[in-house]
């Protein structure tokens, strides 16, 4: 990881630059060093880019859900006195920041999904009968993005280790039902914040098609294709992102 963690009362984050708060949101697998291109780019325009660290693993299983980690980013928020926020989330992270944004809007300046479950998403916790075999998780890992090399042996081995923790497999075959339960397509029309939805036109986890419904039902979006490109924008194509990004933070004056 380039950025320290730092730990304060229950809390775990990387934070860098000064300016206005972006919060980015790991999805359930993803490292918070997933968006080292993300942070780099964000901290030296202006940005400070917090990226805390979701309890994904830690809350208790009645709580293992997108609201409650959706109230949990509400309390890391006013923790660190923030306003006006612009919430970033990749996979299930886009979910939470959705389902925070619909909770406190008035707290959310500017939303940016990409690769996002709320509406659907292909198995996010499934699959892992074989999941002693190394094989088939690399596998697994290397399917959601579109160039396998992506997938580098640290991130097959991070999510050989996870679902081979009985107690995350839980917790993830839990996040996965909630995913499903809080399905968000009766919330979108009545959600006004500025959202940019970037996608990658060869996502199979969340499938371009969902890109479109998010477009469709939310009132104020704008949707933005990287091509060659699989479930993490940010991780694949870092500076094609970034630059999609930037240009629509600086038009929207956020």
């Amino acid at each position: 990881m380039a950025h320290r963690l730092k730990k304060e009362k229950s809390y775990s984050y990387i934070e860098v630059g000064e300016g206005k708060p972006i919060i980015v949101l790991h999805g359930l697998m993803g490292g918070l060093s997933n968006f080292d291109s993300v942070t780099n780019y964000f901290s030296q325009k202006g940005y400070r880019v917090i990226i805390p660290e979701l309890p994904i693993y830690s809350m208790s299983l009645l709580k293992t859900n997108v609201k409650s980690f959706a109230k949990y980013l509400h309390d890391f928020i006013e923790f660190k006195e923030l306003e006006d926020v612009i919430l970033l989330g990749n996979s299930l992270g886009g979910h939470i920041g959705l389902y925070h944004t619909k909770l406190y809007p008035e707290k959310v300046k500017g939303l940016i999904i990409t690769g996002s479950s709320g509406l659907y998403e292909s198995a996010m916790g499934g699959g892992y009968t074989k999941r002693s075999d190394y094989e088939v998780i690399k596998k697994k890992a290397q399917d959601v993005f579109y160039d396998p090399e992506v997938a580098t042996k640290a991130i097959v081995d991070e999510v050989y280790e996870t679902v081979n923790d009985r107690h995350k497999l839980i917790k993830t075959l839990a996040i996965a039902k909630s995913a499903i339960r809080h399905n968000m397509a009766k919330d979108l029309p009545n959600m006004k914040t500025p959202t940019c939805i970037i996608w990658g036109k060869n996502d199979t986890v969340t499938p371009p098609e969902v890109a479109v419904e998010f477009d469709e039902l939310l009132p104020d979006s704008e949707l933005f294709w990287i091509d060659k490109c699989g479930h993490a924008a940010m991780m694949e194509h870092p500076d094609e992102f970034n630059t999609i990004l930037d240009g629509w933070l600086t038009k929207r004056g956020l």
